[in-house]
C-alpha cells in the first residue's frame, strides 16, 4: 500500500487536501452550533488551502522537486483536515438523539486548533524550502519534526541540493557531509533520499567545490554495505569513474578515496567498478609521473595515434563504409571520440604536473588504496591490474617510496599474488619467470624481507612470496634463503608467516616439493624451525606442519637426524591433540622419517598415534 502511495504524482497527492479544505468550508457554512469556533477553523483552513495551491504551482514549475518532505507534510495536513470535517459536521442541527450521541465541547475545538496550527507551521516551513533564494530553510523547525530536529535540517539541505543555486547547493552538501559524520544521521540521510541529488551534483556540477562537497558526503555515507549498495543501485559507479578520470587533482583524490571505501565495504561494488573500467584511470594516476603505463587500446601513452595506426584506421573505415558494416565502424568512432578529449586530458595532465608534491603524493596514496581494495579477494580485478602494466608500476613505487604509499602498493601486490595462488591462468599470465614485471615484483619483495625491520611490510612481502611458491623453478633458490632467515626473526608473527610461506614450497601440492624441501634444509632451516616448536600455539602449529613436509620430502637428510626431528615429531602429541587435523600428517611424517633415522627412545619402528 505504501509503495502505491509513493508512486502517485505529487500533484495528485496535493489535490486531496485541497478538496478536503473545500469540504471543511462547506461544513462550517452548515454549522448551527459553535459558530465562533467553526469560524476560526475556517480561517486556518483557508490559509492551508491557499498554501496548498501555492505548493502545487511551485512543484509544477520547478525543474527538480524534493518530494519526500512534501509528501510527509501533505499526509499530516490531510489527516488534520479530516479531523476538522468530522468535528465541524457534528455542529449541524440534528434530532435530539443524534445531538446526545455526538457531543461536542470547546475542548475538542482547542485540540483541533492546535493540530491545524501545527499544519500551518509545517506548510510555512515547506514554502520556505521552495524559496531557495532565502537560504534559511534549515534554521526553521517544522512541527512535524519537533521530536527529531535533525530531520528538518536534513530535509532542508537535501531540498537545497535539489533546487538551490550552485553556491547554495555546495553549502548544503557541505552541511549534509558534516551531519553524515554521525552514524544515526547517515541512516536518515539515506532514508530521506539524499543519495540521488548528491550523485546528480557530482555529475553535473562543473565546479570542483561542488564535486568535492558531494564526494565528501558520499564518502561518509559509504561505510556500510547496504548504503554502498544503494549508491551502486542509483547508478553512482559510472558517475564516480567518469569524475575520477576527468577532474582536478583534489577532486580525483576524493574520488579515489570514495572508490576505495565502496570497494572495501561491498564486494559487489568491486565488480561494478571493474565493469566501468576504473582500474585503468587509477593505474594511470598512480604512474602519471612515469612512462610505465601504455594505453592498451592506442599503443601510446599520450593517446595520440601513430601515422601507421591512422593509415590502418582509414583502411578499416573505407572497408566498413563500402560493406555497410555498422558494427565494424563503431569502434573507430570510439577512437575518434576519445581523441577529441585529448586536449582536455592534456590540460589535466599539465595541471597535475604543476601541483604541489604533497598533493601528488596524496593522490598516489589514495589511488593505491583503491587498487588494494579492488584487488582484495577478486581474481578478475587482479587480472585487470596486471593487464594495465600495473605490476611494474607498483613494484617501482615499493622500491622508491615509503610510508602509506609504499604500504598500499605492497598490499595491492599481496592481494594480486593471493589471487594468483589459486588461479593458474592469472599465475601463468602475470608471473612468468621471464616477465620483467614479475621479476621486479619479486626483487622488491625479497628486498623488503631481507633489508627492512618493519613487521607489517615483512609479513605482507612474505605472504606474497609464499603465494607465488608454485611459480618458482627449482633453480630459483634465491627466494628460499630470505624466508629461512626469517624463521629466526625476533617477531613471532614474522617467523610464523615465514613458516607458512615455506610450507607452500614444501607441501605435496607443489610439483617441486622435494627440490624446495632440500633447499630449505641446505639454507640451514631446520634449527630455527625446531626453535619455533617452543613458541606459542600458532607458531608451534605452523612449525610442525613445515617440519612434517621436510620429513616427507627430504627424509634422508642428515640435518634432520642431527636435529633429532624424529624425536620432536614423536613428542608432538600435545600439538596434535590441540589440532586433530594434523594427526594424519604427523603420523605419515614420523613413519617416513623412521625409515631413515632412529629416535632417542625408539629404534627403527613405525609410530602410531592412538
Amino acid at each position: 500500500m505504501a509503495s502505491a502511495i509513493e508512486e502517485k504524482r505529487i500533484e495528485d497527492e496535493l489535490s486531496y487536501p485541497i478538496l478536503l479544505a473545500e469540504r471543511v468550508r462547506a461544513a462550517v457554512d452548515d454549522a448551527d452550533s459553535f459558530k465562533t469556533e467553526c469560524g476560526e477553523v475556517k480561517k486556518q483552513v483557508d490559509w492551508l488551502s491557499q498554501s496548498l495551491r501555492t505548493v502545487v504551482r511551485l512543484t509544477t514549475s520547478a525543474q527538480s522537486v524534493y518530494e519526500r518532505p512534501v509528501r510527509r507534510v501533505i499526509s499530516e495536513v490531510s489527516k488534520n483536515l479530516e479531523r476538522a470535517i468530522t468535528l465541524v459536521r457534528k455542529c449541524k442541527r440534528r434530532n435530539i438523539f443524534r445531538r446526545v450521541v455526538n457531543i461536542v465541547s470547546a475542548a475538542d475545538f482547542r485540540k483541533l486548533s492546535n493540530l491545524l496550527d501545527a499544519s500551518v507551521g509545517d506548510m510555512r516551513w515547506l514554502l520556505n524550502i521552495f524559496e531557495t533564494e532565502n537560504g534559511g530553510a534549515g534554521i526553521v523547525l517544522p512541527p512535524i519534526a519537533s521530536n527529531d530536529p535533525i530531520l528538518s535540517w536534513i530535509w532542508s539541505y537535501i531540498a537545497m541540493i535539489h533546487m538551490g543555486s550552485l553556491s547554495d547547493r555546495i553549502e548544503a552538501a557541505n552541511a549534509l557531509a558534516s551531519l553524515a559524520t554521525d552514524h544515526r544521521n547517515k541512516k536518515i540521510i539515506v532514508e530521506e533520499g539524499g543519495v540521488p541529488p548528491l550523485l546528480k551534483l557530482l555529475k553535473e556540477a562543473a565546479s570542483p567545490e561542488a564535486q568535492m562537497a558531494a564526494a565528501t558526503c558520499l564518502y561518509y555515507l559509504a561505510n556500510d554495505q547496504e548504503r554502498v549498495s544503494l549508491i551502486v543501485s542509483e547508478l553512482g559507479v559510472p558517475i564516480i569513474v567518469n569524475v575520477l578520470g576527468d577532474s582536478m587533482m583534489k577532486v580525483q583524490i576524493q574520488m579515489a578515496s570514495l572508490v576505495a571505501r565502496m570497494a572495501e565495504y561491498d564486494p559487489l561494488a568491486r565488480d561494478d567498478f571493474a565493469r566501468e573500467n576504473v582500474i585503468r584511470p587509477l593505474v594511470t594516476l598512480l604512474s602519471f609521473e612515469d612512462t610505465l603505463v601504455e594505453d592498451d587500446h592506442h599503443g601510446a601513452n599520450s593517446g595520440k595515434q601513430s601515422i601507421h595506426s591512422i593509415v590502418q584506421i582509414n583502411k578499416q573505415l573505407e572497408k566498413s563504409s563500402s560493406s555497410g558494416g555498422v558494427k565494424s565502424y563503431r569502434p573507430y568512432m570510439n577512437l575518434y571520440s576519445e581523441s577529441s578529449t585529448s586536449s582536455r586530458s592534456g590540460q589535466n595532465r599539465r595541471d597535475r604536473e604543476n601541483e604541489k608534491p604533497e598533493m601528488k603524493a596524496k593522490l598516489k596514496i589514495t589511488c593505491a588504496l583503491a587498487l588494494w581494495m579492488l584487488a582484495r579477494g577478486s581474481v578478475s580485478n587482479s587480472r585487470r591490474i596486471t593487464e594495465t602494466k600495473g605490476l611494474l608500476c607498483l613494484a617501482k613505487l615499493v622500491e622508491k617510496e615509503e610510508g602509506d604509499l609504499q604500504l598500499n602498493c605492497l598490499m595491492t601486490i599481496m592481494e594480486i599474488t593471493a589471487a594468483a595462488e589459486f588461479n593458474a591462468d592469472l599465475r601463468r599470465a602475470a608471473f612468468k619467470t621471464n616477465s620483467p614485471a614479475a621479476k621486479a615484483v619479486v626483487d622488491q619483495l625479497l628486498r623488503l624481507i631481507k633489508d627492512l625491520d618493519d613487521p607489517t611490510l615483512q609479513i605482507a612481502a612474505i605472504k606474497s612470496i609464499g603465494s607465488l611458491a608454485r611459480t618458482f623453478p627449482a633453480r630459483e633458490t634465491r627466494v628460499i634463503g630470505p624466508l629461512v632467515d626469517q624463521l629466526g626473526n625476533r617477531n613471532a608473527e614474522v617467523a610464523t608467516e615465514a613458516a607458512v610461506a615455506l610450507q607452500k614450497f614444501a607441501c605435496s601440492e607443489n610439483f617441486l616439493c622435494m627440490e624446495h624441501s632440500k633447499a630449505i634444509i641446505e639454507f640451514n632451516g631446520v634449527r630455527p624451525l625446531m626453535r619455533l616448536l617452543r613458541g606459542n600455539d600458532q607458531t608451534q602449529l605452523q612449525g610442525l606442519v613445515l617440519l612434517c613436509y621436510l620429513a616427507l620430502h627430504a627424509g634422508n637428510s642428515e640435518a634432520l637426524e642431527q636435529a633429532r626431528v624424529l624425536t620432536a615429531l614423536e613428542g608432538a602429541d600435545r600439538t596434535v591433540v590441540a589440532h586433530p587435523e594434523l594427526k594424519e600428517l604427523v603420523l605419515k611424517a614420523t613413519n617416513h622419517l623412521a625409515l631413515y633415522h632412529q629416535s632417542g627412545v625408539h629404534s627403527q619402528r613405525h609410530v602410531s598415534f592412538g
